[in-house]
């Protein structure tokens, strides 16, 4: 059952959800969703996402580990952020839709800059990542408290600023000839897995998990219950690197 946390802010008294204004917005982002949803479904083999070959390029051992810890980190601190919209459930969902959606929604968009995506792929990775940093948020804000949330524009940047650097990171892959380079980058993506597994991207990744942990740090700051050294980063880049 939805917990009703801004009281002031709840249903006005019939059971109606207060959408502040965001009638017109929400019509248009849920038509976005149905729309992207049906492109998905007319063509969904041409999706690289739809297929074996992604869950072979996306559950490698080193990118699952590297998503368990973001999303117990992300899971244990929600409750303390001093956000009162960011609890553990919002937390651990937004996580997961990251580590499915982020490695292609954001290479897609990049092979679209190439010209090599067709726009319907554009038009269903922008989906993807805008369901996966706001949309899905704000329809869990919507019927948990009863009202949009306020903080909707902010999220959304917010939310964006740590889903590139995921998408990023999981893309992250060796190759013979380039070096680290990423795997969006490749005609075959998305391509096997490195077989040299991840020490030959290892700094790189951390560069990545580092900026990541940065900004989550600096949301944080002023909730007075996260304190973090660089000590502790260095102990998780050892740990990582020893399960992987």
């Amino acid at each position: 059952m939805f917990r009703r946390k801004f009281a002031s802010n709840q249903d006005t008294g019939d059971g109606a959800l207060d959408l502040d204004g965001k009638t017109a917005y929400v019509a248009l982002w849920g038509s976005a969703c149905l729309a992207a949803f049906y492109f998905y479904l007319k063509d969904w083999r041409s999706f690289a996402f739809s297929g074996r070959k992604y869950l072979r390029f996306l559950l490698v051992p080193w990118k699952v580990v590297t998503f368990l810890a973001a999303l117990a980190g992300m899971w244990a601190i929600a409750p303390y952020s001093g956000d009162p919209t960011w609890d553990h459930c919002d937390a651990f969902f937004m996580s997961v839709l990251t580590f499915a959606g982020a490695p292609w929604a954001v290479g897609a968009l990049y092979r679209s800059f190439k010209g090599k995506t067709p726009w319907r792929q554009t038009f269903v990775a922008f989906c993807v990542w805008m369901f996966s940093v706001s949309w899905s948020y704000d329809l869990y804000i919507l019927f948990r408290d009863g009202r949009y949330p306020a903080e909707w524009l902010a999220n959304m940047f917010a939310s964006s600023t740590l889903y590139i650097p995921a998408g990023l990171l999981w893309n992250l892959a060796w190759s013979d000839g380039k070096g680290v380079i990423f795997s969006f980058m490749e005609e075959d993506w998305p391509g096997p897995p490195c077989r040299r597994g991840f020490s030959k991207v290892f700094w790189y990744a951390m560069l990545f998990i580092a900026f990541v942990a940065g900004l989550t740090l600096y949301f944080l700051k002023g909730s007075g219950v996260f304190h973090f050294r660089a000590k502790e980063l260095l102990w998780i880049m050892g740990f990582v690197h020893h399960v992987v």
